[in-house]
């Protein structure tokens, strides 16, 4: 099967979903060709000993999103692994906020490297941004704009 064949595999329910959705508390709410998002609800199951949501949380999150917009747009037999993931947080996240939602989006494809990109959006504080890595993940993420819920891309 292609990697879109895969997912709608999974949404039609032949498949089923990777069970990390379940420990994390994340499912894939849309997946076309190119583009995945993700969407999840951090839990105080996924605090760290600071009292706030661990940063392995966004990570996988961010990383799954990604993952799966390169895998959507692969043919059939084809495979694909993250090769760096760089995410930098600049503000703690709780469980008081209702949902994160992370979107993956190949930028071109290519038979090495698609850079993807990934940004995220919810109802909180400003919270992370990533910084373009030097090859495989080249993401942007946004600040979660607490008064409006809208995303804004920074680099």
């Amino acid at each position: 099967m292609s990697g879109i064949e895969v997912f709608q595999a999974m949404f039609d329910g032949r498949l089923p979903a990777p069970p990390i959705g379940e420990t994390l508390d994340f499912v894939a709410v849309h997946v076309e060709p190119g583009v995945a998002v993700f969407q999840g609800k951090p839990g105080f199951a996924h605090y760290n000993p600071l009292g706030t949501v661990h940063g392995g949380w966004f990570a996988t999150l961010l990383d799954s999103a990604v993952g799966c917009a390169v895998h959507s747009s692969l043919p059939a037999g084809k495979a694909y692994t993250t090769l760096e993931l760089k995410i930098n947080i600049v503000r703690a996240l709780t469980d008081k906020v209702p949902l994160v939602r992370a979107e993956g989006r190949v930028i071109h494809g290519g038979n090495r490297w698609p850079p993807p990109r990934a940004s995220w959006s919810g109802r909180t504080a400003s919270c992370m941004r990533t910084r373009r890595p030097r090859a495989w993940c080249s993401m942007r993420a946004a600040d979660w704009q607490a008064s409006n819920g809208r995303s804004a891309t920074t680099d």
